[in-house]
C-alpha cells in the first residue's frame, strides 16, 4: 500500500510566469527560480536524491521523483506549493507517464528494475516489477502507449518493455553509458544519448528487432534530451564538451552548438522558444541560453548537484 502525505509550504509570491524549477540532487530540495529577475524565490525540502520531474497528464501536478528517498513530490505547477508525498515508490530515479494516461513507469537506478504502475488520476497501483540490466537509467514511451524503452547504464543496453504484458521485448547492445532516449519519425527511431562516448545512437525500432543505423557526432558525454518545441529538431547536452547540440530530425545532423559550462545536463525550451534552461550539475547553477544569439545570457546560482529542470510556461 501506498502512503500519501499532505504537505504544505508557503505560498509563492504573485509573478507574470510559473516558476523555473531546478532539482538539487545532493541537497534534497528544489530551488524555485523568478525568470523574470532571475532569483531563487525559495528553495523547497523534498527526499532524499530528486532527479527528474514530470508533470501529470492533467496537468494539475507536476512530480519531483526522489529516488533515495522512495518518494514522489506533487507540486503546484503554478505556484511552486507542495501538494502531497507519496511514498513506497522504489527508487524512482526516472519517470514516465504513458500517453493514454493509464500507465506511470519508473526506472529503479540502483536497483535494477523497472516498475510498471497502473494511474487512475489520482493514484498509483503496482502492476509490475520487471528485472533488468544493470542500472536502468532513462525511459521512452512511444506515442501508442504500448512500448517503454529503457537504457541500461552500466550494462550498455536497451531494452523494450511491453507495457500492457510488462514483459521485455527485445534487447539490444549501445554504445557505452546509454543515458537518455527519444523518439522521432512517428515511433520509427530512437536517438539515444551516449554518456560514455562523444554522440547520439540512432535505431530503427520500426520491425520486430532493433537496428543500429548509426551514430551523430555531438561532443563527449551526451546526455540528455529535450525537444525545440519546433517539431523539427531537438536538444541534447554533451556533459564532458560542455556544449548543447541542436539535432535536425530529417537530416540526423548538428544544426547549432551552444556553449554552457558546468556539465549542462537537463534543460527545458520557455514557451516563445527563445531561451533554453540547462542545469549546470557541477557548477551549482541554473544556465540560461538566448536561442536566438546562441549565448549564455544568464546563471542563476541554485544548490548543489542540479540536475532536472522544469517550467510550466515552456514550449510544448
Amino acid at each position: 500500500m501506498l502512503s500519501v502525505a499532505a504537505a504544505c509550504a508557503p505560498a509563492l509570491a504573485a509573478g507574470p510566469t510559473p516558476p523555473v524549477f531546478v532539482l538539487n540532487s545532493l541537497d534534497a530540495t528544489v530551488s524555485l527560480i523568478d525568470a523574470g529577475t532571475w532569483t531563487e524565490t525559495r528553495r523547497v525540502p523534498v527526499g532524499k536524491e530528486p532527479h527528474h520531474i514530470y508533470m501529470t497528464p492533467d496537468h494539475r501536478s507536476v512530480i519531483v521523483a526522489n529516488s533515495a528517498g522512495d518518494s514522489l513530490t506533487f507540486f503546484d505547477p503554478r505556484t511552486g506549493d507542495v501538494q502531497r508525498t507519496v511514498n513506497g515508490i522504489i527508487d524512482p530515479y526516472h519517470l514516465r507517464f504513458s500517453p493514454d494516461m493509464k500507465w506511470f513507469v519508473t526506472a529503479a537506478n540502483r536497483l535494477n528494475h523497472v516498475d510498471i504502475y497502473r494511474w487512475d488520476g489520482n493514484n498509483l497501483q503496482l502492476a509490475k516489477r520487471i528485472a533488468t540490466g544493470k542500472t536502468p537509467s532513462h525511459i521512452w514511451i512511444d506515442s501508442k502507449s504500448t512500448t517503454a524503452y529503457v537504457s541500461m547504464q552500466d550494462s550498455d543496453e536497451l531494452i523494450a518493455v511491453d507495457i500492457p504484458s510488462q514483459t521485455v521485448r527485445w534487447r539490444v547492445r549501445t554504445g557505452p553509458m546509454p543515458a537518455d532516449i527519444f523518439g522521432i519519425h512517428d515511433d520509427r527511431t530512437l536517438l539515444v544519448g551516449l554518456t560514455g562516448g562523444e554522440g547520439v545512437q540512432v535505431f530503427d525500432v520500426a520491425g520486430a528487432e532493433p537496428k543500429v543505423v548509426g551514430i551523430i557526432p555531438t561532443g563527449k558525454g551526451a546526455h540528455a534530451f529535450r525537444s525545440a518545441g519546433d517539431g523539427k529538431s531537438v536538444f541534447v547536452s554533451n556533459r564532458v564538451a560542455n556544449t548543447i547540440s541542436r539535432i535536425d530530425f530529417g537530416t540526423l545532423k548538428v544544426t547549432n552548438n551552444y556553449a554552457v559550462p558546468g556539465g549542462p545536463d537537463c534543460m527545458d525550451v520557455s514557451a516563445d522558444g527563445k531561451r533554453l534552461y540547462v542545469t549546470s550539475r557541477w557548477a551549482k547553477k541554473l544556465s540560461v541560453v538566448d536561442l536566438l544569439t546562441g549565448q549564455l545570457m544568464k546563471q542563476v546560482p541554485v544548490g548543489r548537484s542540479p540536475h532536472g529542470v522544469w517550467t510550466l510556461d515552456h514550449a510544448r
